[in-house]
């Protein structure tokens, strides 16, 4: 039985999701026998039939909670079988240090571990703390005030959606509302939707940030939301050469699927600005501050695994060799070349693991210079398993989360 509009395709992909004989697929005039569609916000916390606006004898009475330093509230907390369709959420303390430091979690199926542990900036697609207008595929902020989720997360025992407040003060405003469905029928294909978000302040030269850990099962790897501050001490080369790699069902050493570097894994090319579409975009581009916020969602390309899945992004950048010389001799930045030529040389050298790698080898060609560096880096990965929990490790401690965040932007009032 097909049940949410979107939610086929967005598991299991357009082949593998046949619709019922005369029915069209994602319409939107079928009634669905058995579904009860529900709400949760503060006006019904329990989402009961019946129950909203009782705060005030049906007038508005209770449109918002508040959150004390360290306590916890329950957005949705429902058992039953459904699917949650839409998250919508506003703050009125929207500051980089604030939006770093609520941790969402999402439980299924009365799992003591969370499948969705992120700050609730980031896992909303808002990188680094930095709010911005936009809608793609699964998330928007249509002014850049609130914090919008149009995944669809089906649950078979029991559905709860925490935000725990780890600020170091009172979150005031919290407006929100959580809608989904009872349903009646379960289909065995429905994957459990998870989220991962984790930060290196410091990336190794050499060794690829994982933007999602190894997991096991069979499940889809939705995609991917990504921050960089880049390291100063590199100047304004570019910092974003770094392939995406992703290791499936068994790959050890080297992955199945690679891409052509960063700006190519989101579509675009030649560096990245300012864009935002369906499936990719780019909601940060402050090369002042060396800021970058991107995604990429696997919608229309979908990624499988039947066994375990494991996605990484190189942490190489690229400039020419006359601007990294002096940067590799004063020490100030690690500087381990790559290749060195390319497309501006008439010659490509490629360094093995034994090469000396000093740029000023005089046998070694002019041009551009892809190089392993380090930078700070964080990534929210969305993906889908088999099984309501995983394997991941908890979630980063709120001074990792919130430390050198260098936005200062503005928190206006709702």
């Amino acid at each position: 039985m097909r049940v949410v509009i979107g939610l086929c395709t967005l598991l299991f992909g357009m082949a593998a999701c046949t619709p019922a004989p005369q029915q069209p697929q994602n319409n939107l005039f079928t009634y669905v026998e058995g579904a009860e569609t529900r709400w949760s916000s503060p006006e019904n916390i329990h989402a009961e039939k019946g129950k909203g606006a009782s705060a005030n004898d049906g007038a508005k009475g209770h449109p918002y909670d508040s959150i004390d330093n360290g306590a916890s509230l329950a957005l949705l907390d429902v058992q039953g079988q459904g699917i949650v369709n839409r998250i919508w959420i506003t703050i009125n303390d929207r500051s980089p240090e604030m939006l770093r430091s609520l941790k969402l979690e999402m439980f299924w199926d009365n799992e003591k571990q969370p499948a969705v542990s992120a700050p609730l900036g980031d896992f909303f697609g808002v990188g680094l703390g930095r709010m911005a207008k936009f809608e793609n595929a699964m998330f928007a902020s249509p002014e850049g005030r609130s914090f919008l989720c149009h995944i669809p997360m089906p649950f078979r025992k029991g559905a709860k959606i925490v935000v725990t407040n780890e600020s170091g003060k009172k979150l005031n405003h919290i407006f929100f509302d959580v809608n989904f469905q009872y349903l009646k029928n379960w289909d065995d294909q429905y994957l459990y939707f998870h989220a991962y978000w984790h930060r290196d302040t410091a990336t190794t030269p050499g060794k690829d940030f994982e933007l999602l850990p190894h997991v096991e099962g069979k499940g889809r790897f939705l995609g991917v939301n990504v921050g960089v501050n880049a390291n100063p001490a590199y100047n304004n080369s570019w910092w974003g050469e770094g392939e995406v790699k992703m290791f499936i069902d068994g790959d050890k050493d080297l992955p199945t699927l690679v891409g052509t570097g960063t700006e190519d894994y989101i579509g675009t090319a030649w560096s990245q600005g300012w864009f935002c579409n369906q499936y990719s975009g780019c909601l940060v581009d402050d090369w002042p501050n060396k800021q970058w916020s991107f995604y990429r969602f696997h919608i229309p390309d979908p990624i499988f695994f039947s066994g375990d899945c494991r996605v990484t992004i190189q942490q190489i950048g690229g400039d020419f060799k006359k601007n990294m010389l002096p940067i590799q001799q004063e020490g100030k930045a690690k500087v381990i070349p790559v290749t060195i030529g390319g497309a501006y040389a008439k010659t490509n050298h490629l360094f093995s693991k034994d090469s000396v790698r000093s740029l000023a080898d005089p046998s070694l060609p002019e041009g551009w210079t892809n190089y392993y560096r380090s930078d700070d880096v964080s990534a929210t990965a969305y993906f889908y398993l088999g099984t309501p929990s995983n394997n991941l490790p908890a979630l980063q401690s709120v001074g990792i989360r919130t430390t050198q965040l260098r936005s200062k932007t503005p928190s206006p009032q709702k």
